[in-house]
């Protein structure tokens, strides 16, 4: 550390040493500056740019369309689907549309809502609880990484067998 001088003796200072003066703080009262060489400078602020984008996670949405007579079969791969996508870190969309007179019966779609929730209850979070906008009924459903991590270390060989924990919600029928 120099110390405070002016700009001119700061610039003769880094062409003794064969360096630049670099300007780090121009709002600090007095601004700071470095003696050092700007291209090795510019090299390092892009290499820390670079391993921050790496670093940084990108959550995608990922939409599921159903109906509100969507039949169980149908509802299950379409879940399986939901599961699928939650484990591998994506948020998920479940997206309800009515059609014609359905829209006078939003309680059924409201269920089927619940039963999608439900199935993802385990590893997942409702981030958006269900909403109508329009024709449409949807919620958002985020993975909770506590529980999605507790299920991998349960389920390590099992992430394609994402059904298997609603086998056991379903009720025994006698």
């Amino acid at each position: 550390m120099v110390g405070v001088m002016t700009v001119p003796e700061g610039i003769r200072m880094a062409e003794d040493k064969g360096l630049d003066l670099i300007e780090i703080a121009p709002t600090a009262q007095p601004p700071t500056c470095k003696i050092m060489d700007y291209g090795k400078y510019k090299y390092e602020e892009k290499k820390k740019a670079a391993a921050s984008r790496k670093n940084q996670v990108i959550v995608t949405i990922k939409e599921i369309q159903m109906r509100p007579r969507t039949d169980q079969h149908d509802f299950e791969t379409k879940m399986k689907h939901a599961r699928r996508f939650i484990l591998d870190g994506d948020k998920v969309k479940i997206n309800l549309r009515f059609m014609g007179r359905e829209m006078a019966h939003q309680e059924a779609g409201v269920a089927v809502i619940r039963k999608a929730i439900d199935y993802v209850k385990d590893i997942a979070l409702v981030e958006a609880p269900p909403k109508t906008e329009g024709k449409n009924l949807f919620t958002l459903i985020a993975p909770d990484p506590a529980k999605v991590k507790e299920y991998m270390k349960l389920h390590p060989s099992k992430k394609e067998e994402v059904l298997e924990p609603m086998k056991d919600n379903e009720p025994d029928e006698e």
